[in-house]
């Protein structure tokens, strides 16, 4: 059982002072647990940048995790296909007629896109490993293009219907960058599969996250930023010239006005206490280990997010992807599984071969390393994404939490 020594405890809290006192990020959250308990948790900062009257970041803090939401999603689909309710094979277009007809984008990156028919149809099986060839439209690593889809108004209609327009654009079919199943590409898939989940079940993504999920482990989680959630929120940052600035405006953000939330967005949209997504990240370890008590999800379906499932040419793209985040080791191999990222190499001095982890696009993270036993989550609220400042203390952490760690045998 991994432990944290209280020398390896000193250090983490020195860095935490560290960080707080050079107030090179805002308010943050920095946590870790073994498979049986909560080794580590603290927080630093203000929930308002520079302002001390707003009140600190803490354990029942708020944070919008973006693409951390793509796991939780991943893990209600699963849970569905082992009911019988969905299956892997299952075409989207089955779902969403629009689907039926798929263009692929020869160049995204140019300023006019040419295109040609796809013979291939894109299966819940796909989007579950971002094999669709569902992308992000973007320019450069900010993904801005990405966020005007994101922020768009809701209609009080079918908003769903209305997002896959936006998707859509002014093509003859849906865009992708390749044939479904022939590479990896990150994206819109998982919005897709959330939608799927709410045709599937006859239930809205909330609903059926609430019901299997959140509920039965306390979790504070939801779509919608409730009075409660809000009070609780720590606010964005917008880093402009190295400088932080509190959040006025300015970015396009998703709809934040729950009255005005008529659709669940499975890739970026879900509010979360990161005390309460390390529970789940430990109650995912104890499923692995085959400790946990009152499971929420098979064995089957946990080792499936550990297990690589790219051919070559789907890691050389997620490898390439994340080339761009510095926070990932110069030449690292990297895979996807049903839900996440895999280093399928050792990081020196940090996780170990095999743990699965992601991130969201304000800046949370989180890791699962089955073979060391434990699992991390580390946030802030600060944008623009791929904040240089960030991956550093990023690394920082984790080098710090490793070096900290015992292996303890088992009585």
């Amino acid at each position: 059982m991994a432990t944290l020594t209280s020398k390896g405890k000193q250090a983490l809290d020195d860095l935490v002072s560290q960080v707080i006192q050079d107030n090179r990020i805002p308010g943050f959250i920095y946590g870790a647990t073994s498979v049986d308990e909560e080794i580590y948790f603290k927080a630093g900062g203000t929930n308002v940048v520079n302002d001390p009257e707003s009140g600190q970041v803490n354990g029942d803090s708020i944070f919008w995790i973006c693409s951390q939401s793509k796991m939780i999603v991943h893990l209600a689909a699963l849970k569905l296909i082992e009911e019988g309710k969905l299956a892997f094979e299952d075409p989207i277009s089955h779902y969403f007629p629009e689907f039926a007809h798929l263009v692929i984008v020869e160049d995204q990156m140019a300023p006019n896109w040419t295109y040609k028919p796809a013979e291939m149809v894109i299966t819940v099986k796909h989007l579950l490993h971002h094999t669709s060839g569902l992308f992000y439209p973007m320019r450069d690593i900010k993904f801005d293009q990405q966020m005007d889809i994101y922020a768009a108004p809701h209609s009080a209609g079918d908003a769903v219907s209305e997002f896959i327009s936006l998707v859509k654009g002014d093509l003859p079919g849906i865009p992708v960058l390749f044939e479904p199943g022939t590479n990896f590409v990150y994206g819109f898939s998982s919005d897709i599969l959330g939608f799927a989940i709410e045709k599937a079940t006859g239930q809205s993504l909330e609903s059926c996250l609430q019901e299997n999920i959140f509920k039965p482990l306390g979790m504070s989680a939801s779509f919608y930023l409730t009075p409660d959630l809000k009070a609780r929120l720590v606010d964005l940052t917008y880093r402009r010239n190295g400088n932080m600035e509190a959040w006025a405006g300015q970015s396009k953000l998703i709809e934040q006005d729950p009255a005005k939330v008529k659709r669940h967005m499975g890739g970026v949209g879900l509010y979360a206490s990161l005390r309460d997504y390390l529970t789940l990240l430990r109650h995912i370890l104890q499923i692995h280990k085959g400790t946990a008590k009152n499971t929420l999800f098979s064995a089957e379906i946990i080792r499936s997010v550990f297990e690589p499932v790219l051919n070559d040419e789907g890691s050389k793209g997620i490898s390439d992807l994340l080339e761009f985040y510095p926070f990932t080791p110069r030449g690292s191999v990297l895979q996807w599984s049903s839900a996440l990222a895999i280093a399928a190499t050792d990081w020196p001095g940090r996780r170990r071969k095999g743990t699965a982890f992601w991130f969201g696009w304000a800046n949370t993270y989180h890791t699962l390393d089955p073979e060391t036993g434990i699992a991390t989550v580390f946030g802030t609220q600060i944008i623009p994404t791929a904040d240089q400042k960030v991956y550093k203390l990023y690394v920082d952490f984790e080098e710090t939490l490793y070096a900290g760690l015992s292996q303890q045998k088992p009585q």
